[in-house]
């Protein structure tokens, strides 16, 4: 029984930094504007908004292996059960 708390603690570490990072980057993202500037008249707000998608493009490698980590853990938690569910029906 230890092994399996270990895997459910493991599991629950690794959600919880996936929405760690998550919550993360929806905060640094949440004044980006989906827009394109035409003129120059808007450079200051052009300038907030390449300084925001670069910082939230520094964080997406960091997000993408959070989701990676959370979806493996899960996988290997059902994996688990689904193999001890094969073993006791043998």
């Amino acid at each position: 029984m230890e092994f399996v708390s270990f895997m459910w603690a493991l599991w629950a570490a690794a959600f919880f930094f996936m929405a760690a990072v998550s919550i993360y980057s929806s905060r640094l993202s949440r004044n980006e504007e989906d827009q394109i500037f035409l003129s120059d008249s808007s450079s200051h707000a052009k300038s907030e908004q390449t300084a925001i998608a670069a910082r939230v493009g520094k964080i997406q490698p960091l997000r993408r292996t959070a989701f990676a980590l959370a979806g493996a853990m899960t996988l290997f938690v059902l994996g688990y059960y689904v193999l001890d569910m094969v073993r006791q029906f043998k």
